[in-house]
């Protein structure tokens, strides 16, 4: 009897709870509360916080590492490789990408010792051959008894699943590669696991472009189209992105963190976890929390700063009725915008793409089953997904660090910014405008639609309960879903090739 309730006890899970796990319960507690009690976005914080609890719990059949194949992140040579057909694996994660961090005399220990740990899984990619005269720093490095020459822009690229090697499309170092070719397949013992399935929709960045389409279905962009200068205050307001950027990186992380850190600015959870999956997966789990976290905060975090930037007479500004824009108007302004847009930045193409395809729907009159479809079943189904693969990812190993308070403070920084920035854009135009503009809808730049938007409608009645802001505030609004996604796809193409 002893022994069988031995084997049950160690066939249970109760054995693997760690303390961490009871602190990320608590974490989790608190993510229901805000969603459930206080109502903070709760479409996706419930799935989120639910995401997290199986997490940490000690499942099985959740989350089991599928087979993995090792993927050029370049376009070059093959420098050096190190693996051997048939050799176990047993790290952590997913397929990943490294480019270490250096200091002023070259790599950091910490750094290529964490790499070069990888004997048997290791590929070590050079990109193509750079301008005649361009200057390139380099260092030597020991790997076992091979001294390696190295530069400091080459690629550290290893697979990280449970498994075999069992394949090779490069069969030795100087084969040419291009970016995304297959280097190295593995297999798994344990392949599968249902949320591994669910997490393809954002590592091949499937989940965030299709929350666009639901969001170009549900937008009018009519207001934006009847006064084109609000399209500035929604640029504006990314000024928040871009300082919390340096910021992020001034504190100690490396570029494609700090990108990643600073796009929560623009209050655009999709987005976010459009930009983290690409640059900086191992921070995706904060940032997602943080974005939607934020999103969900508006009319808690903006008012404060929209009442001191202001004064009461500013507050009271009304602004002349919108003309109306005629239904050729709105077609066109989304096949212009999403042209220009993937010609300027053809690395945002799949969120702008999908953005104004559900926009087009919407205005073109001809398709309302598919408007429906897009506004309500596509979103709503995509929308839990989304939430439950981005909260499994909320690991008590990843989520307990200092450096997700550090991105949960820098978050609201970065909101905070642009919410003001958006704000003095408009006390500065008008200071030449004749029909004056009410700052209050210049905090709407941000990306929460329609919640900044009604903020600003808000604060303005609070103000002169007979001034309607709403429309207005829908202008800069809907123009920041569009900048935020611009400055996305401005950080993928200058650090994510």
């Amino acid at each position: 009897m002893q022994e069988l309730l031995t084997g049950l006890w160690q066939e249970s899970g109760f054995m693997y709870v760690t303390w961490q796990m009871l602190v990320m319960w608590v974490v989790v507690g608190v993510l229901f509360y805000l969603a459930v009690k206080k109502e903070f976005e709760p479409l996706l914080l419930v799935p989120i916080a639910f995401g997290a609890l199986l997490a940490n719990l000690p499942s099985r059949g959740l989350v089991n590492r599928p087979a993995a194949e090792v993927i050029s992140p370049a376009t070059g040579t093959v420098l050096y490789s190190f693996y051997t057909a048939g050799d176990d694996v047993a790290l952590e994660g997913g397929v990943r990408m490294h480019r270490p961090e250096f200091v002023s005399d070259g790599i950091s220990p910490e750094a290529l010792d964490k790499v070069l740990s990888m004997k048997g899984l290791l590929y070590i990619v050079r990109p193509a051959a750079l301008a005649e005269g361009t200057v390139v720093q380099g260092y030597e490095a020991n790997f076992g008894e091979e001294k390696l020459q190295l530069q400091t822009r080459d690629y550290f690229v290893w697979a990280d699943a449970k498994g075999l090697v069992c394949d090779q499309n490069v069969s030795a170092p100087g084969s040419p590669v291009y970016k995304g070719e297959e280097l190295l397949r593995m297999h798994s013992d344990t392949e599968g696991g249902l949320f591994d399935f669910f997490y393809k929709g954002i590592s091949h960045e499937i989940f965030p472009p299709l929350i666009f389409l639901g969001v170009g279905a549900l937008t009018d962009f009519g207001p934006l189209i009847a006064n084109p200068i609000t399209l500035l205050l929604g640029g504006a307001a990314q000024f928040g992105v871009f300082f919390t950027f340096f910021g992020a990186l001034f504190l100690g992380f490396n570029s494609h963190q700090a990108a990643s850190i600073g796009i929560i600015g623009g209050a655009d959870g999709p987005t976010s976890i459009f930009l983290s999956n690409k640059l900086a997966p191992e921070l995706l789990a904060p940032i997602a929390v943080a974005a939607y976290s934020y999103m969900a905060l508006v009319p808690v975090i903006q008012p404060p700063i929209m009442r001191a930037l202001t004064t009461l007479n500013e507050r009271k500004i009304r602004m002349k009725k919108l003309r109306d824009v005629s239904k050729l108007e709105k077609l066109v302004f989304a096949v212009v915008v999403c042209i220009l847009c993937i010609l300027v930045v053809p690395d945002a193409s799949a969120l702008i793409a999908m953005l104004m395809l559900g926009n087009f729907l919407r205005e073109c009159g001809v398709t309302e089953r598919l408007v429906k479809a897009a506004q309500n079943e596509i979103i709503n189904i995509v929308t839990i997904f989304l939430g439950a693969s981005v909260g499994i990812t909320m690991t008590a190993d990843r989520f307990l660090k200092a450096e997700t308070l550090g991105i949960l403070l820098m978050g609201v920084i970065a909101f905070s910014f642009s919410t003001a920035a958006g704000i003095l854009m408009a006390k500065f135009f008008n200071l030449f405008l004749k029909n004056k503009i009410n700052p209050l809808i210049g905090s709407a730049g941000v990306s929460a639609v329609p919640m900044a938007a009604r903020v600003s409608q808000v604060e303005g009645q609070k103000a002169d309960p007979r001034n309607f802001l709403l429309m207005h505030a829908m202008g800069p609004n809907v123009a920041g879903v569009i900048g935020t996604a611009v400055a996305a796809g401005f950080f993928i193409a200058t650090l994510g090739h």
